[in-house]
């Protein structure tokens, strides 16, 4: 009878959710508590936080609303989009192959991608797979090629080739997401099955992730779903979902923060789950070793109020020191959505966050708050401190564009008629920019999908305003030829040289 009623008891306990029982901590409540205000403080229409503690969800609760002007609440199986947390899926999916010996960190990933093309051809033979998720393989940025062309992957890793290259191989790092593309395409060639099915069997499912999907297609087809939000001009407003899926492997998932907490406990557990080894334990040291050292422009504002003596990363995660102890860390920044997850490793601690409102760094706040929370450090409003960091670099960007302004010169005249410089415009690696003369005005379209109204700023130069407004505005130049037509489109640092075509479609009204 003693047996029976101890089992009862023990069922009943175990059945208790996990936030339920953390309500006696103090800790819980006060995080709680602040949580609450910083999702009000920052503005987010919703927001939802886990934490791990000793391989237990001692809190796990949403904030606000799925959609701004809707009553759905954000609960703890609302998906978000968690952006570039889904680097570490990504690693992980590596480190299972390199377990069972189908791929090494070091080996060349023209192994895998013998049609892999670099700009140097000593830096295609070189290249490594530890390089690609390491952003170490001396590419700049190079996020043109997904965020403003229709492109599928294939096509978009093809162009690496005529990108020049910012820095020689491993001797510096920039941030670059089409490398984990290719990491994504290295773990289809090694296993035999595309990325996307690889996590739903290795990771998605021994972790018991129902509500979690690799790409915005299938969060599409799902409910209990976040929408972006972003701020434009002055006004808090829902955004379309920025497309990211054909760079998957970079950052393209979608998830809750119950989910996430079975992720983070497998990666507290070093690799195992309920008592299932999903990844050796040596294997997983690796991921969190650090890699490169990351320089400062390259490293989050915060650093400004943290102070890390070290700054590197690892496979999929930035780390630096934070009150003595290494914190492995990433964010996820997708149009209207963030996420970030935080672990301390050697205390078995870790969080995470999710919310539907473009850069709200409450983020980074409830991260350090929690560590210091189950730390025993002492007490700093960091949702307060982040406001004025943030609050700062945004009057920044306000004083640039209005310096910007005054120095646009008044009362000038495009070169030829706005007709003229219609036409077809090609690069090579940026592919085609067309320009159209509708209705009365210059259309810019980067794509069938993609386009801009083109204002005059001075002389030949115009301000593409693009339809989407959360995709904002930028300067676009017409360069005149000796002939007196346009010869050349330049956008920033692309140039594009103008297409022979016939008049009656340069200067069409439809594309």
């Amino acid at each position: 009878m003693y047996l029976s009623m101890r089992r009862t008891l023990l069922l009943a306990v175990l059945a208790i959710p996990a936030v339920s029982l953390a309500q006696t901590d103090k800790r819980v409540r006060d995080l709680d508590t602040y949580t609450a205000q910083a999702v009000k403080d920052w503005g987010a229409p919703g927001l939802a936080i886990s934490v791990v503690k000793d391989g237990r969800v001692v809190f796990a609760k949403g904030y606000g609303v799925l959609e701004l002007g809707k009553s759905a609440p954000v609960d703890t199986q609302t998906l978000f989009a968690i952006g570039s947390t889904t680097k570490a899926m990504t690693v992980m999916a590596l480190a299972m192959l390199v377990d069972e010996g189908k791929v090494r960190w070091d080996d060349p990933v023209t192994k895998y991608l013998p049609s892999f093309q670099l700009s140097d051809p000593y830096v295609t033979r070189e290249v490594t797979v530890r390089d690609l998720i390491t952003h170490r393989a001396g590419l700049p940025n190079a996020d043109f090629l997904w965020g403003y062309n229709d492109l599928q992957t294939g096509e978009i890793i093809r162009r690496l080739r005529f990108v020049r290259p910012a820095y020689s191989l491993r001797s510096g790092f920039i941030y670059q997401n089409i490398m984990y593309a290719v990491a994504g395409q290295v773990v289809a060639a090694a296993s035999g099955m595309p990325w996307a099915d690889f996590l739903r069997a290795r990771i998605f499912q021994p972790l018991d992730m129902r509500r979690t999907v690799a790409t915005l297609a299938e969060a599409s087809r799902t409910s209990n779903v976040a929408s972006p939000h972003d701020i434009i001009d002055d006004t808090l407003r829902v955004i379309k979902n920025r497309f990211v899926d054909q760079v998957a492997p970079a950052g393209a998932v979608w998830s809750s923060v119950a989910d996430m907490s079975k992720w983070m406990r497998f990666l507290i557990d070093s690799g195992r789950y309920e008592g299932k080894t999903l990844l050796q334990t040596r294997t997983f040291m690796e991921i969190v070793h650090p890699q490169v050292v990351v320089p400062p422009s390259e490293f989050y504002p915060t650093a400004q109020l943290t102070h890390p003596h070290w700054q590197t990363y690892g496979f999929g995660f930035f780390q630096q020191d934070y009150n003595g102890r290494k914190v492995d860390f990433h964010t996820g920044s997708i149009d209207g959505m963030v996420a970030i997850i935080g672990l301390l490793l050697d205390e078995r601690l870790g969080v995470y966050v999710l919310s539907n409102l473009e850069h709200v760094e409450a983020r980074h706040a409830l991260m350090l708050k929690t560590f210091d929370l189950f730390t025993g450090a002492p007490p700093r409003d960091w949702s307060a401190d982040l406001r004025k960091l943030y609050g700062d670099q945004r009057a920044q960007a306000v004083a640039q564009r209005q310096r910007a302004e005054q120095q646009r010169v008044a009362n000038t005249r495009p070169s030829l008629p706005l007709e003229k410089y219609a036409g077809t415009y090609a690069d090579s690696l940026y592919g085609t920019r067309r320009v159209t003369f509708e209705n009365g005005v210059l259309r810019l379209r980067y794509s069938p999908t993609i386009a801009a109204t083109l204002e005059h700023w001075q002389y030949d130069t115009f301000r593409a305003r693009a339809d989407e407004r959360q995709d904002g505005s930028e300067l676009v130049s017409f360069v005149i030829g000796a002939d007196g037509t346009p010869s050349r489109l330049e956008i920033g640092r692309a140039v594009f040289r103008r297409v022979n075509e016939s008049p009656t479609r340069a200067a069409g009204t439809q594309e």
